[in-house]
């Protein structure tokens, strides 16, 4: 296998589309000099898999859809030997497709089935190494209510909470009220697997509630319904390694215009035409909490990265109650914004860095995965083994 193609996988259909291409570019720019051969895949808001090297431009989203355009369309492919690539299908009569071998997968997406496990379940069938967490815990990670539930199993604190799922809403909606009115206003209305807080509504009475229910639905089939904490500062950890050995990053203190951040606050308040993206949201480094709640907030990092059996970089979200300084875990992004590279900075990692241990991890976990037992050398099929299945043919 070649020792320096790399494919940087970005955009996806999903809400945090252009989030994920701001990534996958300040990815690029940061490993510019590092003697990779940078690829990359594109997936359109439609689905449509294109390359190109203009694709890693930030110019040239500009005019999206000349970009997509100039674009060639691509899919993974096996080559003769078996060996995984990226396959292009040119347009024309005449223009002859062409493959190139990938040596690893740099996941840049935010949402969907970018960061939901999909496209690692692609990577894991054409036996790709990528980098971030496997198919289970990204999608463990993507779904806030069974990650909730799993951490409440294992005594980590998170905020009480109402599940509504969109057929029940329609069946009993009087009834889900009541529930999540038992909480206490002022609530916080979520999609399960939706990042980036794009559809996060926060309520203070029962107009409100239903309306942002209403709303919600629109990018998700399930809800949570949060019991609010006040008042509130939120504090973030990035976590980076595997499950033989990781390390937790300075913590920070996101700031917006309200206790909980919007997405305009995370990606909206950098120049126009930059390619900052969750870079440019206001912060503080560190976090202007105490050594003893630092301490804490990184312990509980450390324990949820490893019971989700995560890998990779992530952040992790927590809720700090200003008066009572009890901590609550809020979420974690198995692929952050930006991959997080301003905390592990401030933790004295470089961004070029940062990524070069992401493909590391990639291709150890990849090497780990394929030194097991994974086939076994017996035709079951053959004439020796049908004749114990012809007894089948009478059962029809």
């Amino acid at each position: 296998m070649p020792q320096n193609n790399l494919l940087i996988a970005f955009g996806g259909v999903s809400p945090e589309h252009e989030v994920s291409v701001l990534t996958a570019i300040q990815a690029a720019y940061a490993l510019e000099h590092s003697g990779r051969t940078l690829i990359p895949l594109y997936i359109t808001k439609n689905g449509r898999w294109l390359t190109g090297e203009h694709l890693l431009d930030l110019d040239s989203y500009k005019e999206i859809k000349r970009a997509e355009e100039q674009g060639v369309p691509c899919h993974f492919a096996l080559d003769d030997q078996g060996l995984p690539g990226l396959q292009t299908r040119p347009g024309g009569w005449l223009a002859r497709s062409q493959w190139t071998p990938v040596d690893a997968v740099l996941c840049a997406f935010h949402g969907s089935e970018g960061e939901n496990g999909a496209f690692q379940g692609l990577c894991e069938t054409f036996n790709l190494p990528y980098t971030g967490s496997g198919v289970s815990a990204s999608a463990l990670g993507m779904d806030k209510r069974i990650t909730k539930e799993l951490c409440r199993r294992h005594d980590i604190p998170v905020v009480d909470d109402v599940w509504i799922r969109e057929d029940h809403w329609i069946r009993g909606q009087d009834e889900l009220v009541r529930q999540a009115e038992k909480l206490g206003y002022p609530l916080y209305v979520k999609p399960v697997t939706l990042g980036s807080s794009i559809g996060v509504h926060r309520v203070g009475n029962r107009g409100e509630l239903t309306d942002a229910v209403e709303s919600s639905f629109r990018y998700d089939s399930g809800l949570l319904v949060e019991k609010a904490v006040h008042p509130l500062t939120e504090i973030n950890c990035s976590v980076l390694g595997d499950d033989e050995s990781l390390r937790t990053s300075v913590c920070e203190q996101p700031l917006g215009k309200e206790e909980l951040l919007s997405f305009e606050d995370k990606y909206l308040q950098g120049e126009g035409g930059d390619a900052k993206g969750m870079a440019s949201a206001s912060r503080r480094i560190p976090a202007p909490i105490s050594d003893e709640k630092t301490a804490e907030i990184r312990e509980l990092a450390d324990r949820i990265f490893r019971l989700l059996d995560c890998a990779g970089v992530a952040r992790l979200d927590f809720l700090l109650n200003r008066d009572t300084g009890k901590v609550f875990f809020n979420e974690i992004n198995t692929i952050p914004g930006s991959f997080s590279f301003y905390l592990w900075e401030a933790t004295e990692l470089r961004f070029d860095r940062l990524l070069d241990e992401l493909i590391r991890i990639a291709k150890k976990r990849h090497q780990k995965k394929n030194s097991r037992v994974r086939s076994h050398d017996i035709n079951l099929l053959s004439q020796k083994a049908m004749k114990g299945l012809k007894g089948l043919k009478g059962g029809k």
